[in-house]
């Protein structure tokens, strides 16, 4: 049975917030920091403490979870004197639940292995809502031994927890989460027009079409985006440009061809450089807009 632990949570951000929180309600002694202040309310008000540093916050901590947005802030937050690996003890299982290449995983975990600290890379898919619901889907890379150890804990913020491989291998899954995501983001974004332009009840035709085969969690999850255009952001345009970055990076580098993840990365790319890229990634339907006449996307 799991015990109680004291957790240093680093980034509470968007999706780091409620997963500290959830973590925090679960009973754990939960330290949480954050590079930008005022993010630690939520928090607080589940019975968790803020952390003034990053060294407070994993110093005593059994278990250090990592929420940052990409690559370089793991590193940022890792390394370094006033980083995870300077300040937690030997023993330490690091969880690192931010989406980054791979690599950087695999670097992170042999850099922290040195220092008697244990890795696991273990990228969450659901969005916002899958954080505050706690069903998130969680793709981990590690060692076995310590995947049983963290499971009953990531049991507090997801339902799918599935170890994918060595290190690195949780990432190259979420790659592929986000690759199916994209696509499946902007199909959807092209049926929202095809049916408006058409005449059909756009409200009623999603529903009958999440019913069938063309159904998905995304479909189901951002439907009322489409409906309204609210764009405010679950998971953000210009994260999903960097996901799509080291998607087709690590494609190429195993010589695997995306025709078709190419064509939606150069549509999100093009979205981030219209100024959308802090928008939802739903706002995809901003470009099948205006590629079909609707005004200037908006």
């Amino acid at each position: 049975m799991w015990r109680m632990s004291t957790i240093g949570f680093v980034g509470l951000g968007i999706m780091g917030s409620p997963m500290a929180v959830n973590l925090a309600k679960a009973g754990h002694t939960v330290l949480g920091w954050n590079r930008s202040p005022g993010r630690a309310d939520a928090l607080v008000a589940a019975g968790g403490r803020e952390a003034s540093s990053i060294a407070e916050a994993v110093r005593d901590a059994d278990v250090v979870i990592t929420m940052v947005p990409a690559s370089p802030q793991v590193e940022a937050v890792a390394y370094g004197p006033d980083g995870i690996l300077e300040n937690a003890g030997p023993g330490t299982l690091l969880i690192d639940m931010s989406s980054i290449t791979p690599q950087t995983s695999i670097d992170l975990a042999k850099a922290a292995g040195a220092k008697g600290i244990r890795v696991l890379d273990a990228p969450v898919s659901g969005g916002e809502a899958g954080a505050m619901e706690a069903v998130l889907s969680i793709m981990v890379g590690g060692e076995q031994a310590d995947f049983d150890t963290a499971k009953p804990l990531l049991e507090a913020l997801g339902k799918t927890i599935v170890l994918c491989g060595p290190h690195g291998s949780g990432q190259t899954v979420k790659a592929a989460n986000q690759l199916i995501v994209a696509v499946n983001i902007q199909a959807c974004a092209e049926a929202v027009v095809f049916l408006e332009k058409s005449g059909v009840d756009l409200n009623a035709a999603l529903d009958v079409l999440g019913g069938g085969l063309a159904g998905s969690t995304v479909l189901a999850r951002k439907k009322d985006n489409f409906l309204r255009r609210a764009y405010d952001p679950g998971f953000k345009l210009e994260l999903h440009h960097k996901d799509m970055g080291i998607v087709t990076d690590a494609a190429r580098t195993v010589g695997a061809p995306l025709p078709v993840g190419a064509a939606v990365a150069q549509l999100i790319a093009s979205a981030v450089a219209r100024g959308d890229g802090a928008l939802d990634h739903s706002a995809l339907l901003k470009g099948v807009e205006l590629l079909s006449g609707y005004g200037r996307g908006e």
